[in-house]
């Protein structure tokens, strides 16, 4: 692995930025700051030298891998696509929300096992991680879940529940349409498999006490994903689930932040000025300082530019603003070697051209892993 030395720009540093700061990667971390000689040198000049950007929520993989309804392709290409939309948006770490459901198809176990086979088997320059979203009412899949996290096969555990959700849409066609395509079954069908699962509820509550007990014993970050009330969230935090992801009121995340947890929210919601479902603004959230972390959730370039409209809007400085997709969530998932640029931690960098919002060069684990035209012109020997 060659060493790469990137001079001048303003630098984020754990300080502050810093303009003109040099920093010197090699043997995938960072060895110096202050300069150094190395095999090739990038000029910086005039640009942003940023943390790598830390995903610790995205499902827009799924798309890859069945970009329309019974259209689907194989893994591995899928996720090949998939690193080079994560590192040519600065993603340098991403926890690929995996959904294990009940549902045929897209989520199901079948996909499940076919993703983390994939994983395993490839060789990848983005640091590619298992965020398994649990279905509570998928008990049938429990003991492959419980098998897969003792295997170390799952980085990070979050608790979903969309199972009432879909019983309710159900009765409505169009809305149902949705799930039945996504399954590839018809309505009718569809219906029938939704209410059988339904029907084990009672037996859900020991299912969800099992599979967080296998996530503490393994030492896995926990998650609980659309929290609807406080209630709900301080039971989840007994489980030891110390990340609240989207929660659906503002109160909730004010409560999971008292209590010292991570507030999760979106980065589309900031870019777009609102929810798609019609929920918090994330950008107010994070102002006030109840969303403390930004993922992907469907749409890899939000990140970024989330931060960037963040900082622009003047409540958070560049610092905070791109905290929250970088050393905040890096800190959530319990990863102490990335999401910031100091001397021994992982050598996760990427340089922004401020004039267009684009990563010019994205360096991760030490590796150039992207470069635009305009970062070519500026890599020399």
């Amino acid at each position: 692995m060659r060493s790469l030395r990137i001079t001048g720009g303003e630098m984020l540093l754990p300080s502050g930025v810093v303009s003109g700061a040099d920093v010197l990667l090699a043997d995938g971390h960072i060895q110096a700051s202050g300069g150094g000689s190395a095999d090739l040198a990038f000029d910086a000049s005039d640009m942003l030298v940023l943390p790598g950007i830390v995903d610790i929520h995205g499902d827009a993989f799924e798309r890859q891998m069945e970009p329309r309804p019974g259209v689907d392709f194989p893994v591995d290409l899928a996720l090949r696509d998939t690193e080079a939309q994560l590192l040519s948006n600065g993603i340098t770490t991403a926890f690929h929300g995996v959904t294990l459901s009940w549902e045929p198809g897209l989520r199901s176990l079948g996909a499940w096992s076919r993703m983390l086979d994939a994983l395993e088997a490839g060789s990848w320059t983005a640091d590619m991680r298992v965020h398994l979203r649990w279905e509570a009412f998928n008990l049938d899949a429990l003991d492959t879940a419980v098998a897969d996290i003792a295997a170390g096969r799952v980085h990070l555990l979050a608790f979903n529940d969309h199972t009432p959700s879909i019983l309710h849409k159900l009765t409505d066609s169009v809305a149902g349409a949705k799930y039945a395509d996504r399954a590839g079954m018809k309505l009718a069908e569809f219906k029938v498999l939704a209410e059988r699962v339904g029907a084990g509820a009672d037996a859900v509550p020991a299912g969800i006490d099992r599979i967080g007990a296998a996530a503490r014993a393994a030492g896995l970050p926990m998650a609980s994903h659309d929290d609807y009330n406080i209630e709900r969230r301080d039971a989840f935090r007994g489980q030891g689930a110390r990340i609240c992801e989207f929660p659906l009121a503002e109160e909730v995340g004010r409560s999971a932040r008292s209590a010292g947890d991570y507030v999760v929210m979106g980065s589309p919601n900031v870019v777009r000025g609102r929810s798609h479902l019609g929920w918090a603004s994330a950008a107010l959230m994070a102002e006030a300082g109840v969303c403390n972390v930004l993922s992907s959730d469907y749409f890899y370039p939000a990140m970024a530019r989330a931060a960037f409209i963040l900082a622009g809007r003047g409540v958070l400085d560049l610092a905070r603003a791109w905290g929250l997709i970088s050393a905040n969530p890096a800190a959530a998932a319990g990863l102490t070697d990335r999401g910031s640029i100091e001397v021994g931690k992982r050598a996760d960098i990427v340089v922004f051209d401020p004039a267009t919002s684009r990563a010019v060069l994205t360096v991760a684990g030490g590796q150039i892993a992207h470069i635009a035209a305009a970062g070519a012109a500026r890599l020399g020997g």
